[in-house]
């Protein structure tokens, strides 16, 4: 029987403690987590925010309470792992409620501890961060009390495009400011075009190339000489490891603070694993590293390990793939495959189409564009990106299935449909790649 330790009891830390009870019902298993809460659904809270999501209890999947009735698992929230002995294989745990601090043992130690969000260092009250469900209870508790009717958003990836949508919704009135002109880094430049189309389209304002100097109460003062007042800034200007506590053990983490994990999760010191946002593992179709802070990781991490400590050692990772995607208003952005800033370290071709997603004498037609970048030397897919109202994530999804198996663009071609006129068309989007890339 193991005594099993996690840090962290959010989306990784919460389902691996799951997994590992599924296989292992004699185990101890104890979870740390800092924060208040446990295992919200963290993507769902700038929806939750525009009450697009109308209830809380969708958002908290679990208690501490609930979560010891329904699997024997122990969560001690507020409690803040601040170093690791792996000699001994005990950890340093401070209670920040009754501010004492205690060692805890552990046969396997599994770090889950997340990242937190960057900050502009503001110093205002009106200006916060949106990281997890204490942030979104803050935030929420703000807009009500203060009537908020307008927000300043800062930053142009996920979670800044989600709240300014979702702040819509609500009523509040946003704008967009963002230090470049390089927006949604995950998606292709100049397919980032329909964000400015969508805001353009609903008179909402946006400044590119604007980063703030100070905040003066209400009013606000930017680098381009402009004042204008706000009722709220929200800050999405990207994450940083919360990896403080490692830095202190031997366990390996690299120079932006991510801990490097093999194809089993381990680090680099014996019964220490890591999942979530914390990693940094591999792709799976070329041979680059990669960080993918996304849902999807760490669940399948979670599994993994799980089997790892109950024995089954042949249940690998074989890598991520990226595939990720966006709500804006009335599009889908999504892509898949090795990040636009990477794609300089191959000899590749792109092959793109613009068509209807379904039969266009079908009603509700619209127009899906498709870009899938290949490697010349072998025809194999590295990437692919799509922009549309429907069908964006289907798309993306078969072309992710197509990279997991290793097919060249070419084989596309024989990708069967499931072909009706509301659906697609005898030759969908995906066939239309392959035909195209014949010419490449």
């Amino acid at each position: 029987m193991n005594k099993i330790v996690i840090v962290g009891a959010v989306a990784g830390g919460a389902t691996v403690a799951s997994q590992i009870r599924r296989l292992d019902s004699e185990s101890e298993i104890i979870v740390f987590e800092k924060d208040r809460d446990m295992s919200f659904a963290n993507c769902s809270l700038p929806y939750y925010l525009g009450k697009v999501v109308d209830s809380r209890d969708k958002v908290v999947e679990t208690t501490p309470e609930i979560f010891f009735d329904k699997k024997q698992i122990t969560v001690k929230t507020h409690h803040k792992v601040t170093s690791i002995n792996e000699d001994d294989q005990t950890v340093t745990v401070h209670n920040l409620q009754q501010d004492k601090t205690f060692e805890e043992s552990y046969d396997k130690l599994i770090l889950s501890p997340g990242c937190s969000a960057n900050t502009l260092g503001l110093n205002s009250d009106m200006a916060f961060t949106l990281r997890n469900l204490e942030d979104t209870d803050d935030i929420d508790a703000y807009i009500e009390q203060h009537n908020v009717s307008n927000a300043l958003i800062v930053g142009a990836g996920y979670i800044s495009l989600e709240v300014l949508e979702n702040f819509y919704a609500r009523g509040i009135t946003p704008t967009l400011i963002h230090r470049s002109t390089h927006i949604n880094k995950l998606m292709d430049e100049d397919l980032n075009q329909t964000i400015i189309d969508e805001l353009d389209k609903r008179e909402i304002n946006y400044r590119f190339n604007e980063e703030i100097d100070k905040v003066e109460g209400k009013k606000v003062y930017f680098k381009s000489g402009k004042v204008e007042s706000y009722d709220m800034i929200i800050e999405g200007v990207g994450i940083k490891p919360n990896s403080d506590f490692i830095a202190s053990s031997s366990i390996q983490l690299d120079d932006q603070g991510y801990i490097p994990v093999n194809n089993r999760f381990q680090t680099n010191i014996p019964n220490v694993y890591a999942l979530g946002d914390i990693i940094k593992a591999c792709y799976r179709h070329v041979d680059l590293e990669a960080h993918i802070p996304l849902a999807w990781g760490a669940h399948r991490a979670a599994s993994v390990i799980a089997e790892q400590i109950a024995g089954n050692p042949n249940m690998v990772f074989k890598g991520f793939l990226g595939a990720n995607i966006v709500k804006f208003f009335d599009y889908s952005l999504a892509s898949v495959g090795v990040n636009p800033q990477l794609l300089d370290q191959f000899n590749y071709e792109y092959v793109e189409t613009t068509q209807g997603t379904h039969a266009g004498y079908y009603p509700g037609n619209t127009q899906i564009t498709l870009r899938v970048y290949f490697d010349k030397s072998n025809r194999r897919i590295l990437r692919a990106a799509a922009v549309g109202q429907q069908g964006v994530d289907k798309r993306i999804d078969i072309l992710s299935m197509a990279m997991m198996n290793q097919l060249t663009i070419d084989e596309l071609t024989e990708f069967e449909v499931a072909y009706a006129p509301p659906y697609s068309s005898p030759k969908d989007v995906i066939n239309m790649i392959g035909y195209k890339a014949r010419n490449k």
